[in-house]
């Protein structure tokens, strides 16, 4: 390591559980950060920080004046720039040594895959249900953790989706089919409002997660829902079991069994 690089991540090597070791690997990681928005901003920007060597960021969206209450890796002279030459430059000017790759598409079906290429988990930066749907079949496919994260005025939600634990799709339906005392997404849409620190604080709690499981330290939050109440700062966890009928998960574990 390089003795910029060394007085750079300092506080975070002296760790136990980091440690130089730690810190190198770090170094080799690769992360999807799926959206360049609230959520993806800030813990694009505390991945950076940490080191953590390889960040794709994904967007297909333009920088606008409302975003800049939640949305920190941009500023006022990005505005009208595609989200991920924003969000590049940003985190650039942050940590020179990293290596950051924008990808200027929509996460779908079609485009998922490439780029999932060489990564090793993806933190979940979207707004809405099909996106996350598409990242968690392909994370499932490709046997990827993934870190989701919803927000919502002053509340949000946050968990960790491990292989073989229980995905997306077994707490969360297609909001279009819910049925009554489903679990929502928490999902801020230009009709809903958002306090900038809302994000700001599950963000965070989706880059400790990042580096928990880059590490393999601590305790993830498989199988747990952390729910936030900003407000009244009342903190809720709920335990998660798979769903036997779960569309998302159980024809991949069936492959499985069958080809065992």
């Amino acid at each position: 390591m390089a003795p910029l690089e060394s007085g750079r991540y300092d506080r975070q090597i002296k760790l136990s559980q980091i440690g130089a070791l730690g810190q190198d690997k770090l170094a080799r990681a690769r992360v999807l950060v799926a959206g360049a928005g609230g959520l993806g901003s800030l813990s694009s920007l505390y991945l950076a920080a940490a080191g953590v060597g390889h960040l794709i960021i994904a967007d297909h969206d333009h920088v606008e004046i409302s975003n800049l209450n939640r949305q920190i890796v941009h500023s006022e002279a990005s505005l009208g720039k595609p989200k991920v030459a924003s969000a590049s430059q940003g985190l650039g000017q942050l940590n020179s040594t990293i290596s950051i790759r924008p990808a200027q598409v929509k996460i779908e079906p079609g485009s998922i895959d490439a780029l999932l290429e060489d990564v090793d988990l993806v933190v979940d930066g979207c707004d809405n249900y099909p996106t996350r749907q598409v990242i968690n079949r392909a994370c499932l496919t490709h046997g990827l953790p993934w870190i989701f994260g919803g927000v919502r005025g002053f509340d949000g939600m946050i968990t960790s989706f491990v292989p073989g634990s229980v995905c997306f799709e077994c707490i969360f339906q297609d909001p279009t089919i819910l049925k009554p005392g489903t679990l929502k997404p928490g999902i801020s849409t230009p009709d809903n409002g958002i306090l900038g620190a809302t994000a700001g604080m599950i963000a965070s709690i989706q880059a400790m997660e990042a580096v928990k499981l880059l590490l393999n330290i601590g305790t993830p939050l498989t199988n747990r829902l952390v729910r936030i109440s900003g407000l009244d700062m009342r903190i809720t966890t709920t335990a998660l079991t798979p769903n036997p009928d779960c569309r998302g998960c159980s024809p991949i574990k069936q492959k499985k069994r069958r080809q065992g």
